[in-house]
């Protein structure tokens, strides 16, 4: 189903949200990092580009768009200090920031070896509340037992001698990660394996500790073993999966879980959104919007409603949300199947 912008119109929002188109025509954007001045910055990983964009007017829509840094198979981005950090499947880099948001010509090259992507290449990464750079590395492929330890996991890199460790494993794909505003705890959504059903294994929000193991290849969700696989060599399935960590949240499988934040101020901190960018290769498709992850006061993940809906119509579909960055009293949603970026306000 193609876009239109009556489609458009029909997307349904939280109460107390409005939804508006704030850039067009930009091909596949993917992850988004909001600058301090008010642009935002959108990592194209097919063109292999970053694009900045500025709202010069304050009208709500962006009507000012350059490429300000060119770089194969861009994803991941993130700030710090005055640097603009990229990375790719295999590098990390970093761009010093001009003072009207551009990014200087030349980067430094951080990391180089990150381990091969295979079907997941979608490294994202972010600096935590300890100022260290954390990197999520998927699985290789689908269900395999990995080779390298530093894929399907996470990444800790020490941001002064940018030597990594790894933080947590049996992750199989956890795009989207952000730490609780007021606990600094990391969580992170999980994507679940395919051919082994249209019901299961579910995807799942995961609060992510250090040292944790999450499962994947030997389990999902709440440590439920993948009857298919075979036992791996000196232990069974159940002996391997019993000291690992279960999901808090489990959701429909192959919703295909992206881009994850938290809200870290006004009436709606603690609280966090994830994109569903949708399934593929599910007879009754699932995904294909943004939903609100309820926390109590305590940091606990609760539930889930719905805050960005409509893009599913029947079984068509006309939108993915893929990326999502959270600013002051704005959110803001790319939606790669259109080109679009939304901006959703509180009334």
């Amino acid at each position: 189903m193609e876009y239109t912008s009556n489609l458009a119109s029909g997307l349904k929002t939280a109460d107390g949200w409005t939804v508006t188109p704030a850039a067009t025509g930009l091909g596949k954007p993917r992850m988004l990092y909001l600058g301090k001045q008010g642009q935002l910055y959108v990592t194209r990983r097919d063109a292999g580009d970053v694009l900045m964009l500025t709202d010069k007017d304050k009208d709500g829509k962006f009507e000012d768009m350059i490429r300000v840094a060119d770089f194969p198979g861009v994803h991941g981005i993130t700030s710090k200090d005055n640097y603009m950090y990229l990375c790719n499947n295999n590098k990390v880099l970093r761009y010093p920031v001009n003072p009207d948001g551009t990014l200087g010509k030349v980067a430094d090259t951080l990391i180089k070896d990150l381990p091969s992507g295979g079907q997941h290449a979608n490294r994202t990464m972010d600096f935590g509340p300890d100022g260290k750079l954390y990197i999520s590395v998927g699985s290789v492929c689908n269900d395999c037992k990995e080779s390298d330890k530093e894929t399907a996991a996470m990444l800790q890199v020490d941001s002064q001698t940018w030597k990594r460790t790894l933080y947590a494993s049996g992750l199989r794909n956890t795009i989207g990660f952000d730490w609780h505003p007021e606990s600094k705890e990391m969580w992170g959504v999980d994507n679940g394996g395919d051919t082994k059903g249209d019901e299961w294994p579910p995807e799942e929000l995961n609060h992510i500790i250090m040292g944790g193991n999450y499962g994947f290849p030997f389990a999902y969700g709440k440590k439920e073993v993948d009857k298919s696989r075979e036992d791996p060599v000196g232990n069974t399935k159940e002996g391997w999966v019993k000291p690992t960590q279960p999901s808090v949240l489990e959701f429909p499988a192959h919703s295909a879980p992206i881009a994850f934040a938290f809200f870290d101020k006004g009436s709606n901190k603690g609280d966090a959104l994830i994109c569903w960018h949708g399934s593929w290769n599910r007879q009754n498709p699932s995904g294909y919007k943004v939903q609100r992850i309820k926390f109590d006061n305590k940091g606990n993940a609760v539930g889930s409603e719905d805050f960005l809906s409509g893009f599913l119509i029947g079984n068509e579909r006309f939108g993915r949300p893929a990326g999502v960055i959270i600013g002051e009293n704005i959110v803001y949603i790319s939606d790669d199947a259109n080109g679009i970026i939304y901006s959703l306000k509180q009334k």
